[in-house]
């Protein structure tokens, strides 16, 4: 059975720095949250869990932690891992079975799968919050992520957009957080891999078996950082006006979020 994470094996202070200056930034934490981690069993959102854990043992700020998995009942997927890791790491572990692949047979219409997935992901992450008194929901997407969406959303949409990195739900009640949207990919493969998460190597089969846009998009961004370094630096500072967005102000007791970024930067 595999062991919880060792002292030697917390999140690298690169990694530290940039999610507490994304929580800064974006004020994405404050004092009081029950945060909902989802965790699809992949290399991001395994490394999300271990760091937002890794600083709520030093943030000044009190907050909360559990877990979500929503399992898609689709070939390869094997959660048993997941569930003895968040057994020894003494977490809350809400699952949630549902056969999206089934369900998009029948009902998706002109779309990809892996946007029909999401979607009917976070209906059934914002009913489970709602359903056990989460306020916040954090997802595991990273700087490449956000690049990639970027590029979608110019070639086929047609509109300057990417993902947020900290908003509310249509409903008003759910803040959802992207703590990793200054990190690299390339950051969570290789703490993973350090640390031994229980990574589920494809953690959504389906999706590998269907061509997908983004796995294009994946492959330029791939190519043209080969040529040009600074790629992503450049596309961060252009992508900066999409990633704010209006969220209800923090209680005026709150706590100074740039103290969640100091706890990052001095981390051991």
């Amino acid at each position: 059975m595999r062991q919880p994470p060792s002292p030697a094996a917390a999140p690298p202070k690169a990694l530290l720095r940039r999610v507490g200056r994304a929580i800064a930034d974006f004020d994405m934490i404050r004092p009081g949250d029950r945060i909902l981690v989802a965790v699809s069993g992949g290399k991001d959102s395994l490394s999300l869990l271990q760091i937002l854990r890794h600083l709520r043992s030093y943030a000044p700020v009190r907050f909360e932690l559990a877990v979500l998995t929503v399992d898609p009942l689709v070939p390869g997927f094997e959660p048993g891992p997941l569930r003895d890791w968040y057994r020894h790491l003494d977490m809350h572990w809400h699952y949630e079975q549902q056969p999206l692949l089934d369900q998009a047979k029948v009902h998706m219409d002109g779309d990809s799968f892996c946007a029909w997935c999401a979607r009917m992901k976070r209906g059934i992450m914002y009913r489970l919050c709602r359903l056990h008194g989460y306020n916040v929901l954090a997802l595991g997407q990273h700087l490449d992520d956000l690049a990639e969406s970027l590029l979608l959303s110019l070639f086929h949409g047609g509109q300057m957009r990417t993902m947020k990195a900290h908003y509310c739900n249509d409903a008003g009640d759910i803040r959802v957080i992207r703590p990793l949207v200054y990190c690299r990919e390339r950051q969570t493969r290789a703490f993973a891999e350090a640390a031994g998460l229980p990574v589920i190597a494809d953690s959504c089969p389906a999706c590998f078996s269907m061509p997908t846009r983004r796995a294009h998009m994946k492959d330029l961004l791939a190519r043209e950082e080969a040529a040009h370094p600074h790629l992503f630096s450049s596309l961060l500072q252009a992508m900066r006006p999409w990633l704010h967005t209006a969220v209800p102000p923090p209680d005026l007791t709150a706590a100074d979020p740039a103290a969640l970024a100091k706890v990052a930067r001095d981390a051991d």
